[in-house]
């Protein structure tokens, strides 16, 4: 199988560490690089966060800042109640000798994509801001882009607000103009998301791999599940970011509708919501491979393999 070229987008945040971790040594995987954007903190932290994990398990790919706000919104929105003051609390990571590249993350994007033969899917693990903005900044990328798979969004509850996910309603300007950029687009949303619960049989299975990614792997979902005990009453924290590398490395791990979604921005009670048009009563294109249902038991086996790769 031909490794998928991606460039990763995210905002660690303890799933996005997962994320990252499960990309950095996969053999099905080509890691570019990864952008950062503020999300589950602010964007120092966030940067700072992806340099910790990489330096931790030796994942040798640039990491680039990039937005530290949405595209219009006049406010950031964190998730410090879920992922702490660094927003990767749990960890004790060495001191950090790594340092991020000084060019800025949507320029990476611009840069990368159009020096490539349209082969790189670019995954978003946060708000898509810097996608969205490398879009608007440089239109000729859009066409490059092989496929955008995302985590975000949800066909029914949010998690912010009854319609919306974080990831979304963080930037939904920004998550608009993905969505309706005409390029192939999956949708990882909490549909599926949450059935992957990282409840404390999964935190011993990978704690007996016993490497430096188990360990990495058993901190952060120590914290995890005691924010997402604390917040949702949930025994095991939703493992949602690593769902978009579980699907690059073996596509049969969930389930996809093709279906139009559309990004609310107008409203306020439901901004930020993907309505997304499961029957397609009224019979829009679709735009979008929505994920409906995951294979749990298959999903942490790729999260197992994923960890035993750092042997």
């Amino acid at each position: 199988m031909e490794k998928r070229k991606i460039i990763l987008d995210c905002d660690p945040g303890h799933d996005d560490a997962i994320a990252i971790m499960l990309a950095g040594k996969s053999p099905y995987v080509d890691l570019l690089g990864i952008t950062v954007v503020a999300g589950n903190q602010t964007i120092e932290k966030t940067v700072r966060n992806a340099l910790n994990v990489c330096q931790h398990l030796n994942i040798d790919v640039p990491v680039h800042g990039g937005c530290g706000q949405p595209m219009i919104r006049h406010r950031q929105m964190i998730a410090d109640d879920i992922h702490g003051k660094t927003g990767l609390d749990g960890p004790i990571f060495e001191e950090l000798t790594r340092r991020a590249e000084d060019k800025h993350g949507v320029n990476y994007i611009i840069d990368t994509l159009m020096e490539s033969d349209g082969d790189i899917t670019v995954v978003t693990t946060g708000p898509m801001t810097n996608l969205a903005m490398a879009m608007r900044m440089e239109p000729r990328i859009i066409p490059k882009i092989q496929e955008i798979v995302l985590m975000g969004g949800s066909m029914g509850l949010g998690n912010v607000t009854p319609a919306a996910e974080f990831n979304i309603i963080a930037d939904a300007d920004a998550a608009f103009v993905c969505f309706t950029s005409g390029r192939p687009i999956t949708m990882m949303g909490l549909d599926v998301t949450r059935k992957v619960l990282c409840v404390p049989q999964v935190v011993e299975r990978m704690d007996k791999i016993k490497n430096k990614a188990s360990q990495l792997f058993v901190d952060l979902m120590r914290h995890f599940n005691k924010s997402q005990k604390e917040v949702f009453g949930w025994e095991g924290g939703p493992l949602h970011d690593p769902v978009t590398i579980a699907y690059l490395i073996d596509p049969s791990v969930v389930t996809l509708k093709a279906m139009n979604t559309e990004i609310d921005i107008r409203s306020t009670s439901s901004y930020g919501r993907t309505n997304c048009e499961f029957f397609n009563y009224n019979k829009k294109e679709a735009n979008s491979n929505v994920a409906v249902d995951i294979d749990v038991e298959k999903f942490w086996d790729i999260i197992e393999q994923g960890i035993r790769n750092y042997q």
